[in-house]
């Protein structure tokens, strides 16, 4: 009789957005015609730029020509694609990224789970608390996390980097030394950021502990304050110890389409002089048949003139979105933090309630959806996530109905 991988069985209760799926529809379901507003996943509201539809339709036409038709993508990616995310998202920041480092995937939560498969199983981890669960459950279903303690909810072999307010939500250097730490900014969930000294120093402590950076830029976008770093690779050093992890879904709305590319630096080597870059090369070309020609043509469009102009409108479309609900939080009564750098809010929850009995509170009295904070890590307890992907309607509204709970 088959055996199934005993990894998997050791992750706790279910993921954090289909566990709200289920509740949500459950009080749909015991109270039908209430009007559900979601500011709770990061998923996008506004349609694709023109710039990118015009792109996909001319794909799509040159693929039903014989000899502009396109098979299996190339490994890495159409020369194209990473030629125009090597020459806007780096080139013009001052740093240096050939496009044999840029590797073209579906999406950046699919190569933040997939990227520790390149490391042994006894390496350590270090992960921000509250952190990104897709982080540690990958890691759980890799053998390297240890065993859960169901009463302070942390893994035995993980370190926890816990951010706190009296720290902006930024984590400090570990204490314990680490194999991999895992950085998110700007973060999810809590919208922090950090300046480019403070990432200066996690590059030379990686450095001189011989520990490797998976560094998640998906929300680089939103970036709006000038010395706020947009990529690792702005640091010196940062490409003998720095993965960067990229994101096309809230940059540009193409969280239905599916887009991300990961930077793998040919210097980045482990201490035997074995590449990472060759290995994570071969384990891409061995595990994914490449993102559609019609989608990475898509993703070139966002570097066009047009396509700037017009993912920008959209990313300050949503930036006030949280402009809103960060001022209308703070003026209710709220603790609030985030919405400046990214398209996250982070409050406190009210009258010492935990974030699971807030998300209840706000769903059936406001009949807003939103993220409890627990869902994150031990360290996000007592705090809530809302998003600011919404339409502006319901952003409006959403607050509206909060402002008078």
């Amino acid at each position: 009789m088959f055996k199934v991988n005993e990894n998997y069985l050791k992750l706790p209760g279910s993921y954090l957005f289909s566990n709200i799926a289920k509740k949500v529809s459950a009080y749909k379901a015991a109270n039908p015609g209430k009007e559900i507003i979601s500011l709770g996943i990061g998923d996008v509201t506004q349609p694709l730029a023109p710039a990118i539809i015009n792109s996909l339709h001319k794909a799509v036409d040159e693929m039903a020509v014989k000899e502009t038709f396109r098979g299996y993508a190339p490994d890495l990616g159409y020369e194209f694609l990473r030629s125009a995310i090597s020459k806007n998202d780096y080139a013009a920041r001052g740093v240096d990224i050939a496009i044999d480092e840029i590797f073209v995937s579906d999406g950046a939560k699919c190569d933040s789970g997939n990227i520790q498969e390149i490391f042994a199983a006894d390496n350590k981890i270090a992960v921000c608390d509250p952190v990104y669960p897709v982080y540690v459950d990958t890691n759980v279903m890799a053998g390297r996390t240890g065993t859960y303690d169901k009463e302070t909810e942390l893994w035995s072999d993980v370190i926890y980097m816990p951010c706190q307010a009296e720290h902006n939500f930024a984590p400090e250097l570990p204490k314990e030394t680490p194999d991999i730490i895992y950085l998110c900014f700007p973060n999810n969930p809590t919208g922090a950021t950090i300046k480019k000294e403070q990432l200066q120093e996690w590059v030379d402590y990686a450095n001189k502990t011989g520990a490797v950076i998976i560094y998640d830029a998906a929300y680089e976008a939103y970036i709006s304050e000038k010395d706020v770093p947009h990529t690792i690779y702005e640091c010196d050093g940062a490409k003998n110890c720095a993965i960067e992890l990229r994101s096309f879904s809230k940059n540009a709305g193409f969280t239905g389409t599916r887009l991300g590319f990961a930077v793998v630096p040919k210097d980045l080597k482990a201490d035997d002089g074995t590449s990472l870059n060759a290995l994570w090369a071969r384990r891409h070309g061995t595990k994914f048949n490449g993102a559609p020609y019609i989608i990475q043509r898509a993703g070139e469009a966002v570097y066009s003139e047009e396509g700037k102009k017009q993912t920008a409108e959209q990313i300050a479309y949503y930036m006030n979105n949280a402009k809103i609900i960060k001022e209308g939080l703070a003026k209710a009564g709220f603790t609030v933090s985030g919405g400046v750098n990214a398209p996250y809010i982070w409050l406190q929850t009210p009258d010492g309630m935990t974030s699971w009995e807030f998300f209840d509170h706000l769903l059936e009295n406001a009949n807003v959806v939103g993220t409890p904070g627990s869902g994150f890590g031990p360290s996000g307890e007592g705090y809530f996530r809302l998003t600011a992907f919404g339409t502006y309607e319901n952003t409006i509204e959403a607050l509206k109905r909060i402002q008078t709970l």
